[in-house]
């Protein structure tokens, strides 16, 4: 019996520890147990899996240094999370772990929360939302705490979470106004909860704009916070906010204090201060010794290898400023060989290496490096817009730049007498033979067998382009392939492919060629007759060539005048173009750039002598007009180009077809090189096809996309060539059977628009009569010589002719002309084509 009384003993204690440990019960016992439980079961590993998310989020976040940093390391990602799904594990396990705390061990009892640890479950279940980017359900967890537990001592940062989760749902106004209650009424608030607070009011104002603000509680927040790698982040913030105030000297002082915290603080803090303080280093009056020698030190020092392609990029920057391009170029290329994360600081070394190529007309290269930049910012920022819009502006520049220079280098040998351009070309043959030796001799050094001849640059007659990279431009490359084939033959892609043994004999006239070079013992390469006899010598071809070289030149004037503003290189150019005695139709306008480019650079000398020039020698012309009322811009002239494009298309739309190709020539013409010119050019090509049909149409539309490829209707014609032309260039008729639109056509002469205009009343007249309103009329254009009155809307073939036959037989109507009845893909055909007699004598039959 005692035996039995021993057993029961422990499980009875333990059913009386349970009932008086029960969530219902509000006893010493319950309420510590509940708390207990809570605190170092549910809670604690919920607390540590929070942590390890959090942790985890700021290691991965990567800080843009190049704007100012957001307070709190977290990026906020534009995704709807649905119910039950989440970011991050760490976080959903810290969430289940609070809900559990909560289910478990709550003692809500009358009303009243009895369990001192639910607060601190509340608050971990809101912290895990917010981190979790479910930023409203965050914000309920922490609105419960502060209306159902308001002595908990968790109060302060419940109204400090709810205030940052207020700033991510961009209430930003709501939560400084909260911000600035807490610091008001807490007064027993300790350093770290006010630094917080601090922090958050200086991230609300920031997001606002109100920087002067922002930099009062940052600072603040900087003083009072008890975290080490807070103060860093909190001072670097602030300095970048000096920086944007333009209070640079401010800035610096507030980098030195991060500077001064060396270890204590993550060194990307460090590092980074040092850059932002060395770009505001002023060149003119402090020591660029002692500047140069902290950069070196820091490039030098192995601690700083993770940052090295930055050090190097402000090292480019100090040599650029300093005017020292060449070493320049030589830190910004380390700083992008440099391995790093920093996509922008990439984008930011390719940018100002392109600027430097543009600089020095280097404009292959320039194009090359702006591809690069565009690969490594955000397609959707307006810096985005700005530099592809230029390197589209690039295009131009180069296809211009390439044709002056050519053409020059080709008129210039047509200028020489021949002993000159013997002298000129054995010069030049001097030269390749000596890179070629240079060549073989440094092959031999590196353990080849013959020259690298085939490397250097082709021959031809305006010589080797330096600073040109070989496969930016097709026409080298392709001249590349040709050469290579004449020289070496057909040859497989095996080691020592130079040999003579792994030249392939497929190609007779390669082996040929071959055999006249290896027997005469000569290289095309060094045959001056050849070059000589390449210089072209037909008038047409010199005059064409001079053209398009004047062009060429105009061209550029304006694109680095209107697209670039280099006014320099503007007035270069054009002023070049009125020494080459250009076309007339070029002359005036290129005095009339120069004159606005020289007032634009403020050489008020040079933009006198155009004004009087222009005034003195062209005063009936539009410029002249300019001049003289320079207060009226020139698109609100009755006679620019805007204004005549819009009179010429309602020209257009009344099926004035031979007035608009005219007239569009004459704006041509007088518009050269304008924005316009394309525009009056596709506008002439779409007049031509209605005029003259398909043929025609598609040549005017490859003279548009040849001669314009790089405007907006250049790309439209050559989409069109593409896309529609294939469509429309079938000239055969489709069978009646296959339609079921049909039109009744009438012809008539042109010349008399009155006895015209008279058949199309008497023909709507008819349709009134009739009562026939699902038939509409159109009066179409269709040659110069023949006009069209066409009747719309039948379903049938013989519906047309029962209407047909219906108003030549009408009493009331004396209606002689003969009707076509054309299905509408037909009569569409018949348009484009203009081929109506071939299709009267194909239905007579």
């Amino acid at each position: 019996m005692q035996n039995a009384y021993n057993k029961l003993l422990p499980l009875l204690a333990l059913l009386l520890l349970c009932i008086g440990c029960s969530r219902k019960n509000d006893s010493f016992l319950s309420r510590n147990f509940h708390a207990v439980t809570a605190k170092y079961n549910t809670l604690y590993n919920g607390e540590v899996a929070f942590e390890e998310g959090r942790e985890a989020l700021v290691a991965t976040y990567q800080d843009n240094f190049w704007e100012i940093l957001p307070i709190e390391r977290l990026e906020q990602f534009n995704m709807i999370t649905l119910p039950g799904e989440s970011k991050d594990a760490n976080f959903e396990r810290a969430e289940e772990k609070a809900i559990k705390a909560i289910q478990k061990h709550s003692m809500e009892i009358k009303g009243k929360e009895r369990n001192p640890k639910i607060d601190e479950a509340f608050m971990l279940l809101g912290k895990s939302r917010y981190y979790d980017q479910r930023f409203v359900r965050a914000l309920e967890s922490f609105n419960y705490i502060l209306a159902v537990y308001p002595t908990s001592n968790n109060i302060a940062q419940a109204n400090i979470w709810k205030a940052k989760t207020n700033i991510r749902l961009d209430n930003d106004v709501i939560a400084i106004e909260n911000l600035h209650e807490l610091l008001e009424e807490e007064e027993s608030l300790n350093n770290q909860d006010y630094a917080d607070a601090s922090a958050m009011l200086a991230q609300g104002y920031l997001n606002i704009n109100r920087k002067d603000s922002a930099l009062v509680y940052i600072d603040k927040a900087a003083a009072l916070t008890r975290k080490n790698e807070e103060e860093g982040r909190y001072l670097y913030i602030e300095g970048q906010i000096y920086d944007a105030i333009g209070e640079h000297g401010l800035a610096n002082e507030t980098y030195t204090k991060v500077i001064d915290l060396n270890r204590r603080i993550p060194r990307r803090y460090m590092i980074n201060a040092y850059i932002a303080r060395a770009r505001n280093f002023d060149y003119e009056t402090e020591d660029r010794v002692a500047f140069l020698e902290m950069l070196q030190e820091l490039a030098e020092n192995r601690e700083n290898r993770p940052f090295l392609d930055r050090i190097y990029n402000q090292l480019g920057e100090y040599y650029l400023n300093i005017k020292e391009t060449d070493t320049a170029i030589i830190y910004y290329n380390k700083s992008l060989r440099t391995p790093g994360n920093d996509t922008y600081l990439k984008s930011r070394d390719y940018l100002t290496l392109g600027n430097i190529a543009f600089d020095s007309a280097q404009y292959q290269q320039a194009g090359a490096y702006y591809d690069s930049t565009l690969t490594n910012i955000n397609d959707r920022t307006r810096e985005y817009r700005d530099i592809n819009k230029k390197r589209e502006n690039l295009t131009d520049v180069i296809r211009y730049e390439q044709i002056a220079k050519e053409n020059d280098s080709i008129l210039a040998l047509v200028a020489m007498n021949d002993e000159d351009r013997v002298a000129f070309f054995e010069d030049y043959v001097s030269k390749l033979k000596e890179q070629a030796a240079k060549d073989s001799i440094a092959a031999v050094a590196n353990g080849g067998i013959v020259n690298n001849e085939f490397f250097t640059s082709e021959p031809g007659i305006s010589g080797p382009q330096a600073g040109t990279f070989y496969f930016y431009n097709a026409a080298t490359v392709a001249q590349g392939k040709l050469n290579f084939k004449a020289r070496w033959g057909n040859r497989e892609l095996v080691d020592n492919w130079r040999l003579s043994s792994t030249r392939s004999i497929a190609n007779g006239d390669d082996a040929i060629a071959q055999s006249e070079q290896d027997s005469t013992g000569t290289d095309a390469r060094y045959d001056i007759d050849q070059y000589i006899a390449s210089i072209p010598t037909a008038t047409g071809k010199i005059d064409t060539l001079s053209r398009d070289r004047n062009f060429a030149y105009y061209q550029l004037g304006l694109i680095y005048k209107e697209k670039f503003k280099e006014y320099d290189l503007a007035a270069q150019r054009l002023e070049k173009l009125l020494d080459q005695d250009p076309e007339e139709r070029l002359v005036l306008p290129t005095k009339y750039h120069l004159y606005q480019i020289f007032g634009n650079a403020e050489n008020p000398a040079m933009e006198q002598q155009y004004r009087d020039d222009i005034l003195n020698n062209h005063a009936d012309s539009r410029y002249a007009a300019f001049i003289k009322n320079p207060d009226k811009a020139l698109d609100k002239e009755a006679d620019s180009p805007e204004t005549l494009y819009s009179a010429l298309f309602r020209s257009f739309e009344q099926q004035q077809y031979e007035y608009v190709i005219t007239q569009a020539d004459a704006y041509i013409d007088q518009f050269v090189g304008d924005p316009f010119v394309p525009k009056f050019e596709l506008l002439k090509a779409t007049a031509i096809g209605k005029l003259r049909g398909f043929e025609d149409y598609k040549e005017a539309l490859n003279y548009v996309a040849l001669n314009y490829p790089n405007e907006e209707e250049g790309k439209k014609a050559q989409q069109t060539l593409e896309e529609v032309i294939p469509q429309i260039q079938d000239s055969a008729f489709t069978p009646d059977m296959e339609s079921q639109s049909w039109k009744l056509v009438y012809s008539f002469p042109t010349g008399n628009d009155e006895d015209f205009e008279k058949k199309r009343e008497g023909l709507q007249h008819a349709l009134n009569v009739y009562f026939f309103t699902q038939y509409y009329i159109s009066a179409d254009f269709y040659t110069a010589q023949e006009r069209l009155l066409v009747l719309h809307g039948f379903t049938s073939k013989d519906a047309a002719e029962r209407f047909a036959y219906k108003l030549e037989t009408d009493e009331d109507y004396d209606w002689k002309t003969p009707a076509t009845p054309i299905s509408s893909k037909n009569y569409r055909t018949i348009q484009l084509h203009k081929n109506l007699n071939t299709y009267l004598s194909h239905d007579s039959k």
